[in-house]
């Protein structure tokens, strides 16, 4: 479930913080439940913040490769486009049943849509990508663009 923006629990970088830090006094505080709320998984809204899509980007001697795990996706579901150097990657991940739910005891899978965009950091050639979706690893792979090398000017 996407988190909003202005929610009080602790948010990843917080929690990574509080594992990585010694100091018990460097966690923060999470702020106190009001009577009327519940520590129970609310409902989505429309300002939940699209899921984020974890990416690596890593380049050969001949290419620009970025590689996703969307496991669960279905390709037609993804959406894939580049624009300017920035690659965008969206899609929607569903659970496959719809059931009306009574009451969420735990959710810690995230189900709806997600979004990813980069800046590329190589130039390549946009309109020679390959996609592949398999295995639940969507994997782009783009020729890089070779760059010129500076010409030596003799001076005289």
């Amino acid at each position: 479930m996407a988190r909003k923006q202005n929610d009080d629990l602790l948010m990843e970088d917080d929690l990574t913080a509080a594992f990585l830090d010694d100091e018990i006094d460097a966690v923060p505080a999470a702020a106190p439940l009001m009577e009327d709320e519940s520590i129970m998984a609310e409902e989505p809204t429309e300002d939940d913040v699209p899921g984020q899509l974890a990416v690596d980007v890593y380049e050969t001697d001949d290419e620009l490769v970025i590689k996703a795990r969307t496991a669960g996706v279905n390709k037609n579901d993804l959406d894939v486009s580049i624009s300017e150097g920035i690659l965008t990657i969206s899609g929607t991940l569903t659970s496959g049943d719809e059931v009306a739910v009574k009451n969420w005891h735990m959710q810690e899978c995230y189900w709806g849509e997600f979004s990813r965009s980069l800046h590329l950091p190589v130039p390549v050639k946009e309109d020679e990508a390959k996609a592949a979706l398999k295995d639940g690893i969507l994997s782009i792979s783009f020729p890089k663009l070779q760059q010129e090398q500076a010409t030596k000017i003799p001076i005289m």
